[in-house]
């Protein structure tokens, strides 16, 4: 089931009849006891924006969204069976993995390019911002959440991201980057799989460290509940184009699966 439609009831000068839904929800009856979530996978700007003042260049950027990220999490819903909410906005209207009283979750300022359409935002801007987009996300993975633990006692929350080839001159050299604090039981089976493959370099907590808690999403929805959980970053120039998405899911998809068939997984983590 695809939710792409603004309800009446939603409508505001924010958000009109011809814009996108927050997200997309996908195949939200799937059986898997995991839920994909991607918070950076949508470039969409509200109509009522004027495009942020960016230039179509600026807008394809990284800075908008993490490119390819979407079509991964796509393809893992299939293969996985599991639901999946995909945000529809770009992380420059609001950052849904930002707290909202994060000076990062509305920027002025990002990677050296000025947003206009964010600076001296009224109190009513800020909050449609947050009421309408931000909220309307995790909502709706709060419950895709709720409906997987009709299953197991502790879901799995999975995380897909991108990140640029090179950043400030460094060339960035992972395929594949997976993410984890405390809660190892899905990342360290996943590296060890995919690292099998000599065609794949796989960087732990890299190009980021889980340890260093700058997101939300997962820090809100799977660590205070114990719940296992993995974030993974795919280098941006492998999936810019549906094959290469598909290629990587692909991948990915075979190590995620075999991981989650120990029933073991399906416990809340309880740190020694």
């Amino acid at each position: 089931m695809s939710s792409r439609s603004i309800s009446e009831t939603t409508l505001s000068s924010l958000l009109g009849s011809n814009d996108p839904a927050p997200m997309t929800v996908l195949n939200a009856a799937g059986r898997s006891n995991a839920v994909i979530v991607c918070d950076h996978g949508g470039a969409a700007i509200p109509n009522s924006l004027q495009g942020l003042g960016l230039d179509g260049a600026q807008r394809a950027r990284h800075i908008t969204w993490d490119i390819g990220a979407a079509d991964v999490a796509r393809a893992l819903s299939i293969r996985l069976d599991a639901p999946a909410i995909l945000a529809e906005f770009s992380r420059l209207v609001i950052d849904l993995n930002r707290p909202p009283d994060d000076l990062t979750s509305i920027r002025e300022i990002s990677d050296g390019v000025l947003i206009k359409g964010n600076r001296n935002l009224s109190p009513k801007e800020t909050a449609d911002r947050i009421d309408l987009i931000f909220n309307a996300y995790h909502d709706a993975v709060s419950a895709a959440i709720e409906q997987a633990k009709e299953r197991v006692a502790a879901p799995v929350l999975i995380s897909v991201h991108s990140f640029t080839p090179v950043m400030k001159g460094y060339e960035r050299p992972w395929h594949i980057g997976v993410l984890f604090g405390p809660d190892c039981r899905i990342a360290r089976p996943l590296i060890q799989s995919l690292a099998q493959n000599p065609e794949i370099c796989v960087g732990e907590n890299k190009p980021y460290s889980g340890y260093d808690l700058y997101g939300y999403t997962v820090e809100t929805h799977a660590m205070p509940k114990g719940y296992p959980n993995v974030l993974f970053e795919i280098r941006q120039d492998l999936i810019d184009t549906r094959h290469g998405a598909e290629h990587w899911a692909g991948l990915i998809g075979q190590s995620l699966s075999d991981v989650l068939e120990n029933e073991e997984l399906y416990q809340p983590f309880l740190p020694e």
